[in-house]
């Protein structure tokens, strides 16, 4: 295949919206887009998404990239998707099928946060079969199978007519060349694939109680893997092209989840991925540690064979809400109402708002000190990683009754430290099972702020690490279109050449590393006595 032009497009879905970065040869973002999308949320655990709203929304917003960088879609070598780990359910045809209770069918996502599906993910952990190995001893509620038996068992008719059943990355891959191959990223992290052997398990699915998925030669969940980067199809169809805005035949490689494009897109700084940990920071956040050998860590997600990058293993962790939990926590205050409506007039987000004046208020001490005797667990949606507990709550202590914007920036810091201290828990559970790191390579909205990324570096006692990317995320999926064009040989060299460091954050080190050492005590006590408290 040829090397087409001199540019190349990703797409990255998340849970709010779908954006498009069109991306020079050098790693230099000419122009970006984003469309919002829509999303249902009902009885606090369930969310479901539409997969026509949301190839609209990439469609618009890579036309609206192009545009805006004015280039032609012929100078486009490749294109890359990543999208969030939720679950797309086809009929035949690909026609969407509800998937839950309202019955309409353009709801047919469940999505990535939606913990329908705890009773049965219980249930296949307490099979113990060996393939739960592969994801950290436990499976999640947020991952495929689980919600797949939630399927079979509360809407056995939905079930049974599906055609298909995607990773939206590979949903969105199918839809743009017409080919179901489904990316190693996606079944091997989320539906338990076993890369490194290259199969299923049949015995898997035979316990858990899906077997039928099995006997059809897993049909309906793929039989066809390629590895991210790898060219799908012929390229785009002439339909997809035209919907795009972009030309028939325009390389697509194999997608990621949108975390590992966050890690495709930074790990790489420096050549050595292995000494460098990703930390992709958003409504969720994800930790992604490389490997040259297995490395096996209980709670943590993985070991993984080419889930992100092709060759190498991978360890996934993370916090089921992290930018989410902030906004959440922020909230529960009384000042919370006028916050939001200064961040408007100021055209900030209420978390910037929020930083800015923790910033101003630090008066050239470290920010910790805002939140004196203030102490969150921000896990609301409970502990993805390393305790792999869906059950888990948050907890807060030492909150008065104080109602001014003091008190809330106050709140905010200490959430922010919260957050750092799961990230701690997370390195340190990975470095006693053999994985050292040196850096964290930081990238998502969450993280943008400089004040963020300060009190990140000290509360996780590791250098934050910056990539001169602003948009890892979308450079990560670009990453996945320049391979598959050929434009590189391998995603390796593509990461080495296009992912440079921007800035480095290191710890302050000293007496703030004291203070931050002995809060982090506190929080471990802190989970410890919520997860007790959740008996009662």
């Amino acid at each position: 295949m040829a090397i087409r032009g001199s540019y190349f497009i990703g797409v990255d879905v998340g849970t709010g919206s779908a954006r498009a970065g069109i991306f020079n040869r050098d790693g230099d973002m000419l122009a970006s887009a984003r469309h919002d999308i829509g999303l249902w949320r009902e009885h606090g655990i369930l969310a479901e998404q539409s997969s026509s709203d949301i190839w609209r929304a990439v469609c618009a917003a890579t036309r609206e990239a192009l545009a805006l960088s004015g280039i032609r879609a012929d100078e486009v070598a490749g294109l890359g998707f990543d999208a969030t780990c939720s679950l797309v359910v086809l009929g035949e045809g690909g026609a969407p099928l509800a998937v839950g209770s309202s019955e309409d069918p353009e709801r047919n996502i469940i999505v990535w946060m939606d913990h329908r599906a705890t009773e049965q993910a219980q249930r296949i952990n307490a099979t113990g079969h060996p393939v739960l190995n592969y994801v950290g001893g436990s499976i999640s509620p947020e991952m495929e199978t689980p919600k797949l038996l939630w399927l079979k068992e509360n809407r056995p008719h939905i079930f049974d007519a599906a055609w298909q059943f995607f990773d939206l990355t590979d949903f969105l891959t199918w839809k743009a060349t017409d080919d179901l191959a489904r990316s190693t990223c996606t079944v091997t992290c989320k539906w338990t694939y076993l890369a490194h052997e290259e199969r299923w398990d049949p015995s898997y699915f035979d316990a858990v109680g899906l077997g039928v998925l099995a006997d059809e030669s897993f049909s309906r969940i793929g039989q066809n893997m390629r590895t991210p980067g790898t060219p799908l199809g012929q390229g785009l169809t002439p339909q997809a092209a035209a919907e795009l805005g972009l030309s028939p035949g325009t390389p697509v490689g194999a997608g990621l989840i949108d975390a590992h494009a966050g890690g495709i897109g930074t790990v790489g700084i420096g050549g050595d991925p292995t000494v460098n940990l990703g930390y992709i920071f958003g409504t969720s956040s994800c930790t992604m540690a490389t490997t040259a050998q297995p490395v096996f860590v209980p709670g943590v997600w993985g070991p993984y064979f080419s889930a992100m990058v092709p060759g190498v293993w991978l360890n996934e962790g993370g916090q089921s809400a992290a930018g989410a939990a902030i906004d959440q926590l922020i909230s529960f205050h009384p000042a919370s109402e006028q916050a939001r409506r200064n961040a408007e007039a100021e055209h900030l987000s209420v978390g910037n708002y929020l930083a800015n004046l923790a910033s101003g208020s630090a008066k050239g001490a470290d920010p910790i000190a805002l939140a004196k005797g203030l102490h969150v667990v921000p896990e609301f949606l409970g502990n993805r990683a390393p305790l792999a507990d869906p059950f888990a709550r948050a907890v807060i202590s030492g909150l008065g009754m104080e109602r001014d914007m003091e008190s809330l920036v106050a709140l905010y810091v200490a959430g922010l430290a919260g957050i750092g201290y799961g990230l701690r828990q997370i390195i340190e559970t990975q470095q006693q099972a053999g994985i050292d790191i040196e850096n964290v390579v930081l990238s998502g909205g969450a993280g943008q702020h400089d004040l963020v990324r300060h009190m990140l570096a000290n509360a996780c006692d590791k250098p934050i690490v910056v990539t001169k990317a602003e948009e890892p995320v979308l450079l990560g999926a670009a990453i996945l279109g320049a391979v598959a064009s050929r434009s590189f040989p391998t995603v390796a060299s593509a990461m080495a050449q296009l992912s440079r460091i921007g800035s480095t954050i290191p710890p302050t080190g000293g007496k703030v590393a004291r203070i931050h050492q002995t809060r982090y005590q506190g929080f471990k006590q802190l989970q410890s006595l919520g997860r007790e408290l959740q008996e009662i």
